[in-house]
């Protein structure tokens, strides 16, 4: 199992997306993850892999977090 740290939420295209970090305070890997739920009740977060996707998630993300003090690559 994994911690991660929610800085950021939003939706999309009906999807849901959460920018997480694994450390709680100071320098950490950022990650993107999407929500999906299976059988119309099982939810879950899996990590945004596909290129495109996570380059436009980034995008909107940065543009959330303008005013924060947050480098996304």
């Amino acid at each position: 199992m994994i911690e991660l740290y929610v800085l950021e939420q939003t939706r999309l295209g009906g999807v849901n997306y959460l920018l997480t970090t694994d450390e709680e305070a100071g320098d950490g890997e950022a990650y993107i993850l999407k929500e999906i739920c299976r059988n119309g009740q099982d939810i879950s977060y899996e990590f945004v892999e596909d290129d495109g996707e996570l380059d436009a998630m980034g995008a909107v993300f940065a543009s959330l977090l303008e005013d924060e003090e947050i480098d996304l690559i």
